[in-house]
């Protein structure tokens, strides 16, 4: 009987040869090289932002930790009111631009999913053109100076606010919702409101957290249509136009190093350490929220894709 278990716990496994044990051990290595190519850029601004200027100065080739801890360049950062007002700006331009992105997207992906819908395909033929041809970047401007939303928060919204290839993804996902479901609904009364809310919705919470995060992310690193439509309006400038003005334009990082106490505005070395504190402190809040939707994202995008 021993015997008899052994030879069908050995008959269960999977004979691996050697060549492919060492297909997995090369995959391993090129895998794991390709994550330190891709992770160390980010540990790098992170161990120089962290590194006293001098101390900083002096490092040749590869960093691997704080070249002699300070915090020099985040007290320079977070003592600059542009900061806090472009955290202010991006985060308003965050919730309100994605909530309107997900509502239009919503909107437009569940008529498209429904089979009784008799303009289904002109629709998307005219939807998915837009994907491949535009009116270029002088029209559009001249479209949303005409609307009158230049130098308003609304350049920052309007502008964009759809994103075709999220909506195809929602629509796909809405699409693998039964029938049966919303013939049942039907029966009992139920409108095309009640169905979305009540069966399309809370069916497709995966690809709804996956298309969610992309919109906020977008949203988040957004700075072309600050320095496109707000030319007037520098105190609308989100988190990121602030951080690219202090990259490129010396006169913003003179007035940064001039109101730290302590500081000259000669300090080559704290200007880098400073820029990549910036960085840092620009990145940080959105990568905190990928640990609440993880679970939701590889799911989301599976089914958003994929139609079973």
């Amino acid at each position: 009987m021993r015997r008899k278990n052994k030879e069908t716990e050995e008959s269960g496994r999977m004979i691996v040869g050697r060549g492919e044990k060492i297909f997995r051990v090369v995959n391993n290595c090129f895998m794991v090289l390709l994550m330190l190519i891709t992770l160390y850029p980010l540990l790098y601004v992170l161990f120089a932002s962290l590194s006293d200027p001098v101390e900083f100065g002096k490092v040749t080739g590869l960093l691997w930790k704080p070249a002699g801890f300070s915090t020099r360049g985040y007290e320079a950062v977070l003592n600059s009111a542009n900061i806090w007002l472009g955290f202010r700006n991006t985060i308003f331009y965050v919730v309100v631009g994605t909530a309107c992105s997900m509502g239009i997207t919503i909107l437009g992906a569940y008529p498209l999913s429904r089979k009784g819908f008799l303009l289904k395909k002109p629709i998307m033929l005219f939807i998915i053109f837009t994907m491949f041809f535009s009116g270029g970047m002088v029209p559009t401007f001249l479209v949303v100076q005409k609307l009158g939303l230049t130098n308003t928060i609304w350049a920052m919204i309007v502008p964009g606010m759809l994103s075709v290839y999220n909506m195809i993804v929602l629509r796909t996902s809405f699409e693998s919702v039964p029938e049966s479901l919303y013939e049942s609904a039907a029966l009992d009364g139920a409108n095309h409101f009640t169905m979305l809310t009540k069966i399309t919705l809370p069916l497709s919470k995966a690809a709804l957290a996956t298309i969610t995060l992309f919109y906020a992310v977008g949203k988040w690193g957004e700075w072309y249509n600050a320095l496109v439509y707000l030319q007037k309006r520098r105190d609308l400038y989100p988190l990121q136009m602030f951080l690219r003005e202090l990259l490129v334009k010396q006169e913003d990082m003179d007035a940064l190093l001039s109101s730290s106490v302590g500081v000259t505005a000669d300090s080559v070395l704290l200007q880098e350490i400073i820029k990549y504190a910036t960085i840092i402190v620009t990145t940080v809040p959105i990568l905190l929220v990928y640990p609440f939707l993880q679970k939701y994202f590889v799911k989301g995008v599976l089914v958003g894709s994929v139609k079973e």
